[in-house]
């Protein structure tokens, strides 16, 4: 991977309304690239003024890689609260990963970029299981995007659903919902 490359992948995404689609091995040609440049930064006198290219360049490509992968996060969101699927050719394998198996989607793609940026490939396969619990609605509920990234919803008033816990406890909380005790 390239700067120039990264570019154009970054360009693209900000400037697209849809998901890009990424090269399957992306994520791992980003992960070695900002570990070359990190090896590469090490080696040199701090003080030159290569060294403080190679600083403005490590600088750039992950604010690139960063705001690449919020655009991303930004219309996966999207497309989950209009009660869609992502198009999975639009996914890397990484990415395939991460989505269905997280409890919580904000952390799992948070830690995901955290690792790329420090040039690490993150092992995604954890897979977890989701308690649940019945709840009746007292007011209406626009759709919401569950714990287990599932959509669930709207909700009318007197409507019953069963719900992640963390999800209905927030309902709950809010006075939105009252737990059905089973």
């Amino acid at each position: 991977m390239m700067y120039r490359d990264l570019f154009e992948f970054w360009k693209n995404e900000r400037d697209s309304d849809k998901l890009v689609k990424l090269p399957p091995d992306f994520y791992l040609q980003i992960a070695e690239y900002i570990k070359k440049l990190g090896e590469e930064e090490r080696m040199l006198d701090k003080k030159t003024l290569k060294a403080s290219l190679l600083r403005g360049e490590t600088r750039n490509v992950k604010r690139m890689i960063y705001e690449l992968m919020r655009i991303r996060y930004k219309k996966f969101v999207q497309i989950w609260a209009q009660g869609k699927k992502v198009p999975p050719e639009t996914l890397t394998p990484q990415e395939e990963k991460i989505f269905p198996s997280s409890s919580s989607f904000a952390e799992a793609f948070q830690n995901f970029a955290s690792n790329i940026l420090r040039g690490q490939l993150p092992n995604v396969g954890v897979e977890r299981t989701f308690r649940r619990v019945t709840v009746r609605f007292l007011k209406d509920v626009p759709a919401i995007i569950g714990a287990d990234m599932n959509a669930y919803g709207p909700f009318k008033s007197e409507d019953v659903a069963s719900l992640p816990v963390e999800n209905a406890k927030v309902l709950i909380k809010q006075g939105l919902a009252e737990k059905i005790e089973a």
